[in-house]
C-alpha cells in the first residue's frame, strides 16, 4: 500500500454545495457574500492542513438558479482578498475562456499568484449555460466542440503570457539604472482563430513559476485539453469505478501529449458527512435532504439540462426521454444523471432529489470514510480530493475533528502543508519556462504554426 500524503481542497461557495444549504443552522443565511465567513473557513482549512481553497462561479442566473448562487463573489476578487488574509493556503478560482481576453486572465492570475507567494491556480472551464451569451452581447452560446476549441487557444496564450520574462529577467540594479534585461524578455506574437496576443505581459513569473491549472470536463473533448495543459483537474465523483477510468483516460492523455502520468492530478469532488455511529451520519444526511422539496429538486436538476422544466413530467414514472437536451451543457454531468437512471429503472422524483442531495459512499463513520478515501487513491480513481460539503460548517467541522486525524495517524495526511506554494501542497515541480528549453519553445512555435 502506497504511504503517500493525500492533498485536499475545499469548496469555498458560500454556505455550502446543497441548494439550500443556507437554509441549514450552522452557517449564516449571507454567507456565499459573508467576507468574514470566508475567512474563517479558509483558515480553518489552512491550519487543518487543506492544500487549497476552489471557488467556482457561473456567468448566469434566473429564477431558477441555487438561492446563494444568486448573490455571491466574483472569484478573482475574493482570491485577491484571501491572498492577504491567509499565509499558505492554495487559492484556485474559475474563470471562462469562452467570455474572457487571454490577455486580461493571464494578468489576473499571474497577480494573484504574487499576491499569495506562489499559491494561485486557475480552474479553467468554457462555461455551460446557454444564458451566459446574453450577457456578454452575444446573440448564441458556442456548441460544446468549439467551446474547447476557443479553450485550447486561450491557455496555449496564457501560459505563454506567463513566460514573458525570465524568472531573473527583473535585475533591479540602481547604481547602473537598469530595471529588467530585455535579453530575458520574450514576446509570445500568437496569432490564432479566436484569440491574438503579441505579449509581453507586463508581469513577472511568480515563486511557483506559473499558477496551477485546473481543468474540469469528463467529455472527450474535456480528456484531451485536460491531457495537453491541465496540472489537476476537478472531476465528478459518481463512483470509484467511473473515476478510475476518467484517471486513466486523462493520464493516458497526457502521456500522449509527451507528458508524464504524474504531471496530472485527479481531484474528484466529494461531500463527506462523518458521524460518529452510521446512524448518526445518516441522520445528519437526511436534515440536509430535508432541506429540499420536490419542486426545488426538480428545478436543480433542470440546471443541469438548461434549466428545462421537469415539473412537465409524471413524478412518479420513468426518467424522461429528453433527446440531446443537456449535450451543450454539462454534457458528462447529464450523460452520467441520464444513464444512472436508465442502469436503475429510477423514477423522475427519484432522481431529482438524489441529484439535489446525493448519496454517496463518503457518509458514515470516521473510519468508514477514511477507508474510501485511501480506496480511491490507492486503486487509481484519485490523486487528492476536492471536499465540496453539502453544508461548509459542520461538515469541515467533522472532517477536521474526526477524520483527518485519522489520516494523519496512518501517514497519509499532515496538518502542516508542505512547502511554500501550491505546487509545493500538491506535489508538482516547479513550472520552469519554456524559454529555459530552446528546442521547447521552438516545439511550441511550431506547434501553433501547424
Amino acid at each position: 500500500m502506497s504511504e503517500k500524503r493525500i492533498p485536499f481542497g475545499i469548496m469555498l461557495q458560500g454556505p455550502g454545495g446543497h441548494m439550500n444549504a443556507w437554509r441549514h443552522p450552522s452557517v449564516p443565511a449571507d454567507a456565499s457574500t459573508n467576507f468574514d465567513y470566508y475567512v474563517r473557513t479558509a483558515r480553518q482549512a489552512e491550519a487543518a492542513g487543506i492544500a487549497f481553497a476552489f471557488v467556482a462561479d457561473g456567468l448566469y442566473v434566473n429564477e431558477q438558479s441555487i438561492p446563494h448562487f444568486l448573490n455571491r463573489f466574483e472569484p478573482i476578487v475574493l482570491l485577491s482578498a484571501l491572498a492577504v488574509a491567509t499565509d499558505r493556503i492554495g487559492l484556485v478560482g474559475t474563470l471562462s475562456t469562452s467570455y474572457s481576453d487571454p490577455f486580461t486572465v493571464a494578468r489576473q492570475f499571474g497577480s494573484v499568484d504574487l499576491l499569495s507567494g506562489g499559491r494561485a491556480g486557475w480552474n479553467a472551464v468554457t462555461s455551460p449555460l446557454e444564458g451566459s451569451a446574453r450577457n456578454y452581447g452575444r446573440d448564441k452560446h458556442p456548441e460544446h466542440a468549439l467551446r474547447y476549441q476557443i479553450a485550447a487557444e486561450h491557455i496555449e496564450i496564457v501560459k505563454g503570457l506567463w513566460d514573458s520574462w525570465d524568472d531573473d529577467a527583473f535585475v533591479r540594479d540602481r547604481e547602473t539604472g537598469q530595471y529588467a534585461d530585455f535579453s530575458r524578455m520574450h514576446r509570445l506574437n500568437y496569432k490564432g482563430r479566436f484569440h491574438s496576443a503579441e505579449g509581453p505581459l507586463n508581469l513577472g513569473r511568480s515563486a511557483q513559476g506559473q499558477p496551477v491549472l485546473f481543468q474540469a470536463g469528463a467529455s472527450e473533448d474535456g480528456v484531451s485539453l485536460g491531457g495537453r495543459h491541465a496540472d489537476a483537474v476537478f472531476a465528478g465523483a459518481d463512483s470509484f469505478e467511473e473515476n478510475q477510468a476518467l484517471s486513466r483516460r486523462l493520464k493516458d492523455a497526457a502521456v500522449a501529449h509527451g507528458r508524464g502520468a504524474d504531471d496530472i492530478k485527479i481531484f474528484p469532488g466529494i461531500a463527506p458527512i462523518v458521524g460518529a455511529t452510521e446512524a448518526e451520519a445518516e441522520h445528519k444526511y437526511q436534515l440536509i435532504r430535508d432541506l429540499v422539496s420536490v419542486p426545488e429538486a426538480l428545478r436543480y436538476l433542470g440546471r443541469f439540462f438548461d434549466h428545462h422544466d421537469f415539473a412537465a413530467y409524471p413524478l412518479d414514472e420513468p426518467f424522461p426521454d429528453l433527446g440531446d437536451i443537456g449535450q451543450n451543457n454539462f454534457r458528462s454531468t447529464t450523460d452520467r444523471i441520464k444513464r444512472t437512471a436508465r442502469e436503475r429503472g429510477q423514477t423522475l422524483r427519484e432522481v431529482a432529489l438524489e441529484v439535489a442531495t446525493p448519496r454517496t459512499r463518503f457518509i458514515g463513520t470516521p473510519e468508514k470514510v477514511v477507508d474510501e478515501v485511501i480506496r480511491w487513491v490507492d486503486g487509481g480513481a484519485a490523486d487528492g480530493f476536492v471536499l465540496s460539503f453539502q453544508v461548509i460548517s459542520e461538515g469541515l467541522d467533522d472532517f477536521v475533528e474526526h477524520a483527518l486525524p485519522l489520516l494523519e495517524a496512518r501517514g497519509r495526511h499532515s496538518s502542516l502543508l508542505t512547502g511554500t506554494t501550491l505546487r509545493d501542497h500538491l506535489g508538482l515541480p516547479f513550472k520552469e519556462s519554456r524559454y529555459r528549453h530552446p528546442s521547447e519553445a521552438a516545439k511550441s512555435t511550431a506547434e501553433r504554426a501547424a
